[in-house]
């Protein structure tokens, strides 16, 4: 569970007084709960700690940006994802109460600000000859490997390319993108269909099932500026067409400190006792993977979500769900959701990656049209650490 801590304690580890503490409520730096006693508040200590440490490297270059890039201060603007107060929120709506219902067709004509039916019409892409021979000649490999190369083979740059700037057109290339990809992680021809419905029917599931898909789908849709996300947007930024923003992005997607740490949370359950696996990664200091987020200090609502449905009925998961928080506190993240439904579903062994990636496209296409209206290259500096030699002090240049 998250660890609060009252006011003075708060004001003692920033090393200001009581006024000062509140002044940095009132202008945002930091958020006040209410406490039990309705005349006091309590701080999240490890938001407070954030902020000490913020206070600490004052306004030094290169700490402003190492703490920039690991989970710091926002770089850039965008009205896409909110993620506050535990909770997360579509452009405004919240990301829980839309997966109840919503297609992943309704979230993308959200976020792209299109119209489903100008996204989704109901011819299908066309299959490219390449794409379908590649496939055949694939399909022995997992399909986690071969969905980039397969992706990258049967999209095309044209459709989505920066200078078509008819909205319409744009939003039918990206929907074309979302439908190939799924079609390369099913290894068929594109199809009209709903994307879950396409999968359930692949996947061999019932209805409920198929409800399931598309909830984890609407879930994984956006989530601000993660690895993926942001690479995105770097790719978006050059001008590039949206396909190559998907390729870039599904490559970040597949470390495992992202969307391959359900690749982490399967080896954990696929060991004899996975409750002791737990145990000992805690006893030798490791991370329990899938479990905790940063962003989410009382638990991952998008795993909460997905779990209400499934751990009442999945014991196996509540054990270890259970077993994590006696051991470290930390609440399951999306992560051990999704490995939880794929088991849950009995779905092939690596969908849980494959439905994180298609529903997040739809958060990659909409990361790189925005992106393209800031009209801006992304080209951050590096501090530079190596060695120097007199003509390199000396030296100047142009930055290519």
């Amino acid at each position: 569970m998250a660890d609060y801590i009252d006011a003075k304690e708060a004001a003692n580890r920033l090393g200001v007084s009581r006024q000062t503490l509140y002044a940095y409520v009132s202008r945002g730096l930091i958020k006040a709960v209410p406490a039990d006693d309705p005349r006091q508040s309590r701080y999240l200590a490890d938001a407070v700690e954030q902020l000490a440490e913020t206070r600490r490297r004052g306004r030094k270059p290169k700490e402003i940006a190492k703490a920039t890039l690991d989970w710091g201060m926002p770089v850039l603007e965008s009205g896409l994802t909110l993620i506050e107060d535990g909770q997360c929120y579509y452009r405004g709506q919240s990301a829980v109460e839309l997966s109840r219902t919503a297609s992943l067709e309704d979230i993308a004509a959200l976020l792209w600000q299109a119209p489903a039916e100008t996204a989704f019409p109901r011819r299908a892409p066309m299959t490219i000859k390449a794409y379908i021979e590649l496939a055949a000649q694939v399909a022995a490999a997992p399909a986690t490997e071969t969905l980039l190369p397969l992706f990258a083979v049967a999209a095309r740059n044209d459709p989505t390319s920066a200078w078509r700037t008819d909205p319409a057109s744009q939003a039918r290339g990206g929907g074309d993108l979302v439908r190939i990809l799924t079609a390369s992680a099913l290894r068929q021809a594109p199809q009209s269909a709903l994307i879950h419905q396409q999968l359930a029917a692949a996947w061999g599931v019932d209805g409920p099932g198929a409800d399931l898909i598309r909830q984890a789908l609407v879930l994984c849709a956006d989530h601000e500026l993660n690895a993926s996300s942001f690479t995105a947007r770097c790719v978006a930024s050059t001008g590039a067409s949206l396909k190559p923003v998907i390729v870039g992005a599904l490559a970040a997607l597949s470390g495992v400190k992202h969307g391959a740490t359900t690749t982490s949370v399967e080896t954990v359950w696929n060991s004899i006792d996975p409750v002791k696996s737990l145990r000992d990664r805690v006893r030798t200091g490791d991370t329990l993977p899938g479990f905790g987020h940063p962003l989410y200090p009382d638990g991952d609502i998008r795993a909460k979500a997905l779990l209400a449905t499934i751990a009442p009925d999945f014991a196996e998961a509540a054990q270890l769900v259970e077993a994590a928080r006696q051991l470290t506190g930390a609440e399951p993240s999306l992560d051990f959701a999704l490995v939880a439904l794929r088991r849950y579903l009995g779905l092939p062994e690596g969908s849980a990656f494959l439905l994180f990636a298609i529903g997040r496209s739809v958060g990659w296409i909409a990361h790189g049209l925005e992106q393209r209206t800031a009209n801006q290259l992304i080209r951050p500096r590096a501090l530079y650490t190596g060695p120097r030699t007199a003509q390199a002090q000396n030296a100047r240049g142009n930055d290519r």
